[in-house]
């Protein structure tokens, strides 16, 4: 009876857990790195081009073929949530506003390509706790990581 009792007692401890996790609030990164997923993919599947953008007014991330359309919303980061797409290809300028260091020279949106590449660029979260940029590997999309300083190769 006491080993019935532990059991049920598990399953939902562990249902809950389950629930509460998948619940949790997105960051505006995690949900730019699911729209860059899903355009990449799109631009795979159905063999072209996707573009990538983001809708300041409605906090949502748009991506479109010309013709069909898919968005993500971003839930949180608040009302002042900024991103930019900063192509690396030409010069921008940055400035420095309220202590954070933020690029200039945005582009609308970005482009996946039906090979799988896309075009270069760095995204630019902009929030109430600062900006950040993160760089993007053209040929795989995907994250560029940052070499840590005094690394030693």
């Amino acid at each position: 009876m006491a080993l019935a009792v532990v059991g049920l007692l598990s399953a939902a401890i562990i249902g809950f857990s389950t629930h509460l996790l998948a619940g949790k609030p997105s960051t505006p990164d995690d949900v730019f790195w699911e729209a860059t997923q899903a355009a990449r993919k799109a631009a795979l599947e159905y063999g072209k081009s996707e573009r990538l953008s983001f809708d300041a007014k409605t906090k949502t991330f748009v991506i479109t073929d010309g013709i069909n359309s898919k968005t993500l919303q971003v839930k949180s980061g608040g009302d002042d949530l900024g991103i930019d797409f900063i192509s690396t290809q030409t010069s921008s300028s940055s400035m420095l506003i309220g202590g954070a260091l933020v690029q200039s020279g945005g582009m609308p949106y970005v482009t996946f390509y039906s090979d799988g590449t896309c075009i270069p660029f760095q995204v630019q979260v902009r929030t109430r706790g600062g900006a950040h940029i993160q760089g993007i590997d053209p040929w795989t999309c995907a994250r560029v990581l940052n070499r840590p300083p005094n690394a030693g190769f």
